[in-house]
């Protein structure tokens, strides 16, 4: 992991700082950044995101998915809890504890919007981070990528009918015009970008590629951290009035990463496949493709909105807790073989 990697959370964290500091200071400033909208996107984070995803998907070899038939019980698992586990908990632990248990201490005109920051979270599985998470557990890399490529192309597809879907089991209003455009405009136009790129990469070499994936590292974090502190410059009131809701907002984030991570690391040793293929298997299913749920939810609901503030927290606690879930594999390795 490089050092931005590695630090994310406290990046994050002191994006909190700043960009509370800076949108009391300076209010002014970010009213008219947050003005600058066409067609309900607001463009210097269209162009942000842009910068954070693209790289990302540059790495992605979608010539991968002919590797998918090699391992078919563990990208069944990987399939089964990414997209008819993962995001169906998430909703069910987003009625649990924000409209019930935490709805007391959460401002409630903002519980909807909590709830379908979550539901965005969890219906964008990791794309990025989850090579490094794999290569942290020596996880095959090939049956990582296939299964990387497979689930970025079944989200172009599939994210926009789920999250409209779960939002409406969840009585939350969604305009679909919007969450298309979102869907366009953060999938399907990066990918055809990336891909393009990644194209006139590999024609210079492999080493070439290499030295071009090392320069890009940094660029998506960096363009991450500047969305940060223009979402923490509009929320920073309602977090100062109620600093208790970042920590409501992580318990439900941390009870479905360690479960949908335990979830599919026993399936697969139930299944009988290998440990190498276990590992990723689990952690791409326990971590998140953030960037693409920050964008949605500052395109559907708005800089202001719980939503976006729900998405954020899932990315200050996605280093140490993907940590701790790399950790646990690591030392099981003998419990699971024995199986």
């Amino acid at each position: 992991m490089n050092v931005f990697e590695r630090f994310l959370t406290l990046w994050v964290f002191l994006c909190i700082v700043v960009g509370i500091a800076l949108g009391q200071l300076f209010p002014a400033i970010f009213q008219a950044v947050g003005g600058m909208e066409f067609a309900k996107v607001n463009l210097p984070v269209g162009l942000l995101i842009w910068v954070m995803v693209i790289p990302m998907l540059v790495k992605v070899d979608f010539a991968a998915l002919g590797q998918v038939r090699q391992h078919v019980r563990g990208i069944g698992v990987t399939l089964f809890v990414n997209w008819l586990v993962k995001p169906f908990s998430m909703a069910l632990l987003g009625w649990i504890f924000i409209r019930h248990l935490f709805a007391p201490y959460l401002p409630a005109d903002q519980l909807d919007s909590y709830i379908a920051g979550l539901i965005l979270l969890a219906a964008a599985p990791c794309t990025a981070m989850v090579f490094v998470w794999s290569r942290l557990t020596n996880g095959n890399p090939l049956f990582t990528l296939s299964q990387v490529a497979l689930n970025d192309s079944i989200m172009v597809f599939a994210f926009a009918p789920l999250v409209g879907l779960l939002l409406g089991m969840s009585a939350i209003t969604v305009p679909w015009d919007t969450l298309l455009t979102s869907v366009v405009l953060y999938i399907v136009i990066p990918v055809l970008l990336a891909q393009g790129w990644r194209r006139q990469l590999l024609r210079r070499g492999q080493a070439a590629f290499e030295a071009a994936m090392q320069r890009m590292g940094p660029w998506s974090i960096a363009a991450l951290l500047a969305t940060l502190v223009l979402l923490f410059a509009f929320q920073g009131e309602a977090i100062l009035q109620q600093p208790l809701v970042i920590a409501l907002l992580a318990v439900p984030i941390l009870i479905q990463v360690l479960f949908n991570s335990a979830l599919a690391y026993g399936l697969n040793r139930a299944l009988g496949e290998k440990h190498e293929i276990a590992c990723p298997s689990a952690l791409i299913g326990a971590s998140n493709f953030f960037e693409l749920a920050v964008a949605a939810a500052i395109s559907l609901f708005g800089f202001h909105s719980g939503a976006a503030l729900a998405t954020v927290v899932g990315v200050l606690i996605e280093v140490p807790v993907m940590l701790l879930v790399v950790r646990v594999v690591n030392q099981s390795k003998g419990w699971y073989e024995k199986g």
